[in-house]
């Protein structure tokens, strides 16, 4: 059934729990699961106003697909996650991935009239150095 929600749900108290990653002894293993484990912040996390902002933009998409699907059919949301689908490939020039921003997909999205920090400053997160002819050599396998 589709959903008409505009705000994301608030999410009820979390729970956290060592029995996922415990081994045989019940303890936390942190070798398969990573290093130490505070349940204190798992459960903490943020507080309601940041839980309902991270599902924000899912919440807007589910809406609209849902509304063009009632008004248009079950083709129009298909044709529309299928096109996101194909536009959201990898870019041709690996190299140039950090500085490249797929603007058909943010067109697809509705978020061509948007700026972000990542539009002006790029991802400097995972910036590598440009090495074009490494990366072309390792794209065609020589």
């Amino acid at each position: 059934m589709s959903s008409y929600r505009v705000v994301p749900t608030q999410s009820g108290p979390s729970k956290a729990s060592v029995a996922d990653t415990s081994n045989q002894l019940g303890l936390h293993d942190s070798l398969r699961h990573g290093g130490p484990r505070s349940l204190a912040t798992e459960i903490k996390g943020g507080g309601p106003l940041q839980k309902r902002l991270e599902g924000w933009e899912e919440t807007q998409d589910q809406l609209k697909l849902s509304m063009q699907r009632n008004m248009f059919g079950l083709h129009m949301p298909a044709r529309q996650l299928m096109e996101r689908k194909i536009v959201s490939g990898n870019p041709h020039m690996p190299a140039f991935a950090q500085f490249q921003s797929n603007i058909h997909l943010d067109i697809l999205m509705g978020r061509d009239e948007m700026l972000d920090v990542e539009d002006i400053f790029g991802d400097q997160a995972s910036a590598l150095p440009l090495d074009i002819h490494a990366d072309m050599e390792r794209k065609r396998g020589i």
